[in-house]
């Protein structure tokens, strides 16, 4: 969690009379969840509950998000752009986060395009924990590591064979199927998408 202690003296309060605008964004999927407003007392339950908690300016009281509904947002950071007068959180949302019931206030369609992989890598996860009853990802588990490997050499195979003798949908299958079952076998050895991600992320960082 980032610490914006040392940031709270050059915070621009008085621009806002008070009040900054919080800009939520899903910690791993980048979706822009929702837009609320931030007094110093609300920034600083913020940092001591973990849960993200705004001024509302219609209750006029400070208000933690899913304090009724229990869908919260827990903090992961917090960051302040260059004017110090506007604030971005990353959050982990339980459950939608719009009282409409999507899981931004913007709507369904504002996650960025590849959004979706953190969200299959978390699902991917929680079916490993679970191991629900005729769930595939189960059975996968199930059969262990080596069975799930054997998948995953399976379908790049068949992704090879689909970019150069089969058409864009079908190469586009494939291609899903191995992302999926490679999520599944880095999950059964304890690591995740986005630790693949961040080797990459380090690669490109050295060149």
């Amino acid at each position: 969690m980032s610490d914006i202690q040392t940031d709270l003296a050059r915070l621009d309060w008085p621009k806002g009379d008070g009040l900054l605008p919080a800009v939520v964004q899903h910690w791993l999927t980048g979706e822009v969840l929702m837009l609320g407003y931030m007094n110093a007392d609300a920034l600083a339950e913020t940092q001591r509950s973990g849960h993200v908690t705004f001024w509302s300016r219609s209750k006029q009281r400070l208000w933690t998000k899913g304090e009724s509904s229990g869908h919260v947002l827990a903090l992961k950071s917090i960051r302040v752009d260059c004017d110090a007068d506007t604030l971005l959180l990353q959050a982990e949302p339980h459950g939608p986060t719009c009282h409409n019931g999507t899981s931004s206030c913007f709507g369904d369609d504002v996650r960025p395009p590849l959004g979706f992989l953190a969200e299959l890598d978390v699902l991917v996860a929680r079916r490993d924990a679970d191991r629900p009853q005729g769930s595939y990802t189960t059975r996968l588990f199930e059969g262990g590591v080596r069975r799930i490997a054997q998948k995953v050499g399976e379908e790049g195979v068949e992704t090879a064979l689909a970019a150069v003798a089969q058409g864009e949908k079908e190469l586009l299958g494939e291609a899903a199927d191995l992302l999926f079952h490679l999520v599944v076998l880095l999950r059964a050895r304890g690591l995740s998408l986005a630790d693949a991600a961040g080797v990459l992320e380090r690669r490109h960082a050295a060149r």
